[in-house]
């Protein structure tokens, strides 16, 4: 009879491969609030049993993802810049500012053009942002500085040096407290200098990827796409969601959020393009 027949296709294609590895998408992801809207909303809208994610600072996704250790991942610019050959852009995305990016903090004992000869302290999160700030120093006001690296407390480091780089969710909560400090937006020094957006990430796909996960990466894409689209629409549906929700408020969270450009135009690429130029004339991609 045919309904004796056994059924030999499954509804859900998934348990077909139950009780087998399914091969996944590995999937970066900055454990910082900038992208969390699309983030937020990716987890929501599309079935991430496909994608493993793989959180961390930008240093650390950017080595994974050099290794191999990661398909597809946000990472930072210059990442892309030192090694463009490994990697294939996703396009019509990236984290980027026109102005404030207000996330990307200098804070400095000394007003900005009197840091020449002093030591600043930088972050070992992202290498982006401390390229930025030397072109700042260096190239827009000439100034002759030191760097070095700190994962220490800005409360301690500050007592013995003028200035300190932070970015991400560090540089949010240390901009509340130290109002009596100068604290810097290296996004707005950047476009008040060049008229142009400047890119801090970029989506990067590992081309090496493509051959066996073609069919994941596009359709993450497509996840992406609309993921992004729907989340601009409604940020403030999910600032209450964020781990910021105690601290800002939903309008301080759209507003910071709102400041971001997540796209990847052409205006964008000249932005990139000249901070190229800029980090070959100062040696940065070595």
């Amino acid at each position: 009879m045919p309904g004796s027949q056994k059924r030999w296709y499954a509804s859900d294609p998934w348990e077909l491969l139950k009780g087998e590895t399914v091969r996944k998408l590995k999937i970066g992801r900055f454990s910082y609030s900038n992208l969390f809207p699309i983030f937020y909303m990716l987890e929501r809208e599309s079935d991430c049993r496909q994608y493993e994610f793989i959180e961390g600072v930008p240093s650390e996704l950017n080595r994974r993802l050099r290794l191999g250790e990661i398909d597809i991942s946000p990472s930072s610019s210059i990442e892309y810049l030192r090694n463009s050959a490994l990697y294939d852009l996703v396009p019509d995305h990236s984290i980027s500012s026109e102005g404030p990016v207000r996330s990307i903090f200098l804070f400095s004992r000394k007003p900005l053009e009197a840091l020449g000869g002093e030591t600043v302290l930088v972050t070992s999160q992202s290498e982006t942002s401390v390229a930025l700030l030397r072109i700042i120093l260096t190239k827009f006001l000439g100034l002759s500085c030191r760097f070095r690296q700190t994962a220490g407390q800005v409360q301690q480091t500050m007592k013995s040096h003028a200035a300190c780089l932070l970015i991400g969710d560090d540089a949010l909560l240390q901009a509340l407290k130290w109002r009596d400090m100068h604290i810097y937006d290296l996004g707005e020094l950047w476009t008040r200098q060049t008229g142009l957006p400047f890119t801090f990430a970029l989506w990067l796909v590992r081309k090496d990827s493509m051959p066996e996960k073609k069919e994941l990466i596009k359709g993450f894409i497509l996840d992406l796409d609309r993921a992004k689209k729907h989340a601009l629409t409604a940020l403030r549906t999910i600032a209450p969601a964020s781990p910021f929700s105690d601290i800002l408020s939903v309008e301080e969270l759209v507003q910071y959020w709102q400041g971001i450009s997540y796209d990847f135009n052409s205006k964008h690429r000249q932005g990139l393009a000249l901070f190229r130029q800029f980090a070959e004339e100062l040696g940065l991609l070595q």
